[in-house]
């Protein structure tokens, strides 16, 4: 079985490429319709996008601003109820005709190549769910994605790794099982400052990555495919720029950092 080990990216030769990718999900991803509800000073509730959230997140609550003709006082009642298990469903019903944001051509790129990525966003939602709205992308081939073309890679890695050939639907249910999901505020954390949360999970995903690249860069060696043992680098891109800095300065502190942070602000994808 596929289960407990790693797919990566596998070029012509039948070597792995050592890509790994992470992704926050809103306005990165996608864009989702989600709204964050808050309050206006006449007591009304009014949504706020992700999008606008990343710039003003930091003044709710502290002093009343302007925002689509409200001056918004503070946070409405469970403002991210539709961020977290309460939103399940409609999560998948959302993602399903969301736009493609600046990291898609990223995301396309991952999974067409088999490669290992996580998604780790400051939604709450059941990880299951993250799962399975990438699962249905995967076989709806939407915007690009390449069912046939991910089923060809990782293909190769199962014969790189002498495994057994298993059904088109099986074994992308078994590489979707090898990447990671971190909704980090499923359970516990804050979806006002998920910046600490989005640490730990990283730091969880370098482990992860480490520990199997090794694994099949020893399948890759013994096979010839590869004459010498390489480090893994994560790519992670994030639409808020309060969580790229934070990663950032949190992960370079590490002489074997094997993260490379990107901006997605704004709409633009940008080394940070």
């Amino acid at each position: 079985m596929l289960k407990n080990k790693i797919v990566e990216g596998i070029d012509e030769f039948g070597a792995p490429d050592e890509k790994y990718y992470a992704f926050d999900w809103d306005d990165n991803i996608v864009s989702m319709p989600t709204k964050i509800i808050l309050k206006d000073e006449e007591g009304d509730e009014v949504g706020m996008s992700t999008e606008d959230f990343a710039t003003y997140r930091e003044e709710v609550g502290k002093e009343p601003f302007e925002f689509d003709g409200h001056t918004i006082v503070g946070f409405a009642n469970d403002p991210f109820k539709w961020f977290s298990v309460k939103g399940d469903k409609q999560f998948i019903v959302d993602s399903i005709t969301a736009k493609p944001g600046p990291a898609w051509a990223d995301f396309v790129e991952a999974i067409n190549n088999g490669s290992i990525f996580s998604i780790v966003t400051a939604r709450g939602h059941t990880p299951s769910v993250l799962k399975e709205s990438c699962y249905n992308y995967i076989v709806s081939n939407t915007n690009g994605i390449d069912s046939d073309e991910l089923v060809k890679n990782l293909e190769k890695y199962r014969d790189l790794a002498d495994e057994e050939n298993v059904s088109k639907r099986e074994m992308i249910r078994e590489y979707l099982d090898l990447c990671r999901f971190y909704p980090v505020t499923y359970g516990e954390g804050s979806a006002t400052n998920p910046e600490q949360g989005k640490i730990n999970a990283l730091k969880e995903f370098v482990e992860y990555v480490k520990a199997m690249s090794q694994h099949i860069q020893k399948k890759a060696f013994l096979k010839n495919k590869i004459n010498n043992y390489f480090v893994p680098k994560i790519g992670f891109s994030d639409d808020d720029l309060k969580n790229v800095d934070v990663v950032k300065k949190h992960f370079e502190q590490d002489p074997e950092n094997i993260i490379k942070t990107y901006s997605t602000a704004g709409g633009i994808k940008k080394e940070y």
